[in-house]
């Protein structure tokens, strides 16, 4: 691994009950994406993550399959990203967006708190959702910005922030 414990916990911590993109590629090598909101570390040691995905999401056969992904920890300028993922991709929904590749080879958006680049630990089944644990092979740390919240239904903004403060709280 290429970070320390301390990088994968100030990863983790960016995300206050935040809104992610999770994304990956299906077997034609084309990328996939969708808004996630139900996002937690599991494990300092060795660095897991996992996600759950609604098994009625139109990901739900490409995430059941995939090798790994990336998460893309939204900033507060980011609602029309987490929107754009949120709905049923009808086509286009990739069109005019900048985006780069992690090492593994998923799709990063760009100027994102935290990208986290994950292989597949384990999958689980969840009721109505499957569970995807992922393995941290190498992440980034973005700089500048609050985080994008989702509270009660709708987006929210985090109070006493400064992103100029090395630590983000005044």
């Amino acid at each position: 691994m290429s970070f320390t414990r301390t990088d994968f916990r100030n990863a983790l911590g960016t995300f206050a009950t935040g809104v992610t993109v999770v994304t990956t590629c299906d077997s034609q090598a084309q990328p996939i994406g969708v808004t996630i909101n139900s996002f937690t570390s599991v494990s300092l040691e060795p660095p897991l993550i996992l996600f759950c995905l609604g098994r009625a999401a139109n990901s739900v056969q490409t995430f059941s399959t995939c090798p790994g992904f990336a998460v893309n920890v939204l900033t507060e300028h980011q609602e029309a990203l987490s929107s754009r993922f949120a709905t049923p991709d009808s086509g286009g929904r990739w069109d005019g967006l900048a985006v780069d590749r992690s090492p593994m080879g998923f799709p990063i958006l760009p100027d994102c708190l935290a990208t986290l680049d994950c292989r597949i630990e384990a999958r689980h089944d969840g009721g109505d959702h499957i569970i995807l644990i992922g393995r941290v092979e190498s992440l980034s740390i973005g700089v500048g910005a609050a985080p994008l919240l989702y509270f009660r239904g709708r987006y929210a903004r985090l109070g006493g922030f400064d992103a100029a403060d090395p630590k983000g709280w005044i």
